[in-house]
């Protein structure tokens, strides 16, 4: 039963990874826009579009030879190293890919350095006394969104204060603060997950037998870190991918020429071959991150306990007063309900980039729209485009929990694949807008929720009731209908609903590039975006939308630990850990 499960996930997961790599061989096919267009106006912008003129561009690139074609063709040329030729520039794709993918490689050195670093600070406490927690600070830290620290970092350090450059890329001085955005979230995560399992692993027994021989305590503290990574390796390898989707928006915000700030630029000129390449190189990069974490996990476990199934005991968990989620909830309603009874769309341009006063009270942008009204509207849409993601992924995770051989094979190819560059891809073929940005995030939203419902579905089918149920002559259905679901959707339908406030962060950072919503629509990462352009004149246009993200993310992390004060099964224990 055990090696039929691996092999489905494998065979899913090889089938994940061909539907993705054959969505980016025919993005030209599946394109919204007219690619012969894009390449006309590239090539001549005077020349008019003719009908004869399309038709010779689309003979030219291949297009009208049929999807199976276009995809022999590409697929034939990339295992020749063949990239094709940029629709923009008409220069060679690989070397631009190289490029980028060069200088992103150094900002996500320099990120993980800082990440590591920050990681040790949360968990030295922890290993001098022997007890404590990362707590509430590492999770809020964790829970930032890279836009939002760098546009923060950007505006405080560079604008404000003057320290450091705030774009470009000429010197280590332009590293610190995109490293700084990318490196500070991924610390937090790293060393909350490390921090709250070793006070489980220090209270071991060999623990005790160690001191009480006198071992030193640095020898302790060596072998208590070598007990806590295995399991966790996974994770950091899943926050090392992470990177490659925040390098996004923080090579954007930066003006870093990177290859998420080149495959951000491809997408929205319908540059569609420099796409592909940079595409594929981050998904290449995920991959490999991915493969080196299973490989270092294995070495760490050595031969004898790499079949064992290692796990950690449960971890402490992360204590918040029910208060903290209740009083940000409030806040969040009170400004959200203000901002509901104004108009969000009123132009008044004798008041642009007004300060905050009685008759705006949190000022206007450069087109003198009220701030409050455009956050209060922008807030409804995206928590309700984030609650409809919810319920969709609640069903698809509790059918999947059934299967979870085929599962787990797409979920590793989903957590390969952050919300940005699926945004990416999605509105290469779709445009950017709500509805792209939507599928975008349903797409790998589900494998947490699905994860957590196989663990749950496996507990409750090795209960003891279930075989007396069976005994009495109950039916499949009757025991699937009446004990299975019901006891498996309850919790994960609250794991759904604290992945809420997550998931609006995931929706305002695609707005944020460019790849959700479009203007006039107020939401609040393309607020955000949008008050850049002039932060020295107005901060407050841009510190509003900011600070109602804070909010969110602190939404996110209070409710999270204040509901982790009930009780968890082991399979829950387990699923939390993920």
């Amino acid at each position: 039963m055990k090696l039929t499960a691996h092999r489905s996930a494998a065979l899913t997961r090889i089938v994940s990874l061909v539907a993705v790599v054959a969505t980016v061989g025919l993005l030209p096919w599946l394109s919204h826009r007219d690619p012969a267009l894009t390449v006309l106006r590239a090539r001549s912008a005077e020349r008019e579009p003719t009908e004869e003129a399309l038709s010779a561009i689309r003979a030219d690139l291949g297009l009208d030879a049929g999807p199976l074609a276009l995809l022999r063709g590409w697929a034939a040329d990339l295992l020749h190293g063949d990239l094709g030729t940029s629709w923009v520039s008409g220069t060679d794709v690989l070397p631009s890919v190289v490029a980028g993918l060069q200088v992103s490689l150094g900002l996500m050195g320099a990120a993980l350095g800082i990440a590591v670093a920050l990681a040790a600070v949360l968990v030295a406490p922890v290993l001098v006394r022997g007890r404590g927690s990362a707590g509430a600070f590492a999770a809020m830290l964790a829970a930032v969104p890279e836009f939002l620290l760098a546009t923060v970092a950007l505006l405080v350090c560079g604008v404000w204060l003057g320290w450091l450059p705030t774009a470009g890329w000429a010197g280590p001085e332009y590293l610190v603060l995109p490293a700084l955005a990318l490196g500070v979230p991924a610390g937090g995560l790293l060393g909350r997950l490390v921090a709250d399992a070793l006070p489980a692993v220090l209270d071991e027994r060999w623990v005790e037998l160690w001191r009480g021989a006198g071992v030193r305590r640095t020898a302790i503290s060596a072998a208590a870190l070598k007990r806590v990574l295995p399991p966790l390796v996974p994770q950091f390898g899943m926050v090392a991918v992470g990177l490659t989707g925040g390098a996004v928006a923080v090579e954007m915000v930066f003006a870093v020429p990177g290859i998420g700030r080149t495959a951000l630029g491809a997408a929205k000129s319908q540059d569609l071959p420099l796409l592909q390449g940079s595409v594929l190189a981050l998904l290449l990069l995920g991959l490999l991150t991915g493969g080196v974490a299973v490989a270092v996990r294995h070495r760490l476990l050595g031969p004898a306990l790499r079949d064992a199934g290692l796990t950690l005991p449960p971890p402490r968990p992360v204590r918040a007063h029910p208060a903290i989620p209740l009083t940000l909830a409030a806040v969040l309603a009170l400004t959200i309900g203000w901002g509901l009874l104004r108009d969000p769309y009123t132009l008044n341009t004798a008041a642009r980039l007004a300060a905050p006063s009685w008759a705006h009270p949190l000022g206007t942008d450069a087109l003198g729209r009220d701030v409050l009204a455009r956050l209060g509207h922008g807030a409804a849409s995206t928590v309700g485009t984030a609650a409809a993601i919810c319920a969709l992924s609640l069903l698809l995770a509790l059918a999947l929990g059934f299967l979870p051989g085929v599962a787990a094979g797409a979920a590793d190819i989903a957590n390969a694949l952050p919300p940005v560059i699926v945004g990416i891809l999605v509105a290469a073929a779709t445009g950017p807008g709500t509805g792209g940005a939507a599928l975008a995030v349903a797409l790998i939203s589900w494998p947490a929720l699905s994860a957590h419902a196989a663990a749950l579905v496996q507990e409750v089918r090795a209960s003891a009731f279930l075989t007396a149920q069976r005994a009495m002559g109950a039916t499949p259905f009757w025991i699937l209908t009446r004990h299975v679901l019901p006891s498996v959707a309850a919790p994960v339908a609250r794991h759904a609903l604290l992945r809420l406030p997550g998931i609006a962060l995931a929706l305002a950072s695609l707005g944020f590039l460019g790849l959700g919503a479009q203007p006039p629509t107020p939401e609040w990462g393309l607020l955000l975006d949008e008050s850049r352009a002039y932060v020295e004149r107005a901060p407050w246009a841009a510190l509003a939308p900011a600070v109602a993200l804070a909010l969110l993310a602190g939404l996110a992390v209070s409710g999270a630990a204040a509901a982790q004060g009930r009780r968890r099964t082991p399979k829950e224990t387990t699923v939390a850990l993920r």
